[in-house]
């Protein structure tokens, strides 16, 4: 698994999830129970997490839906 978007912003994690679905690519969210512990002050960003062998066609879908600014830069 990969990471290719990390957000504190729950509508954006909402929205990448579902193009995400929508394209038929499996995506799972890392530390939303980290999230929920800190009390939901939007300290620990939550990551979206998918198949490398997916990681290029889920960054496409995702700039494709325009979310590009909002992902993780690939080292």
């Amino acid at each position: 698994m990969i990471e290719i978007l990390k957000t504190n912003n729950p509508v954006t994690l909402s929205f990448a999830l579902s193009c995400l679905e929508g394209a038929g690519i499996d995506a799972i969210i890392m530390d939303n129970h980290m999230s929920i512990l800190e009390g939901s002050l939007g300290v620990i960003p939550r990551r979206v997490m998918v198949p490398e062998t997916q990681g290029y066609r889920a960054r496409q879908v995702l700039v494709d839906a325009g979310l590009g600014d909002e992902l993780e830069v690939k080292t």
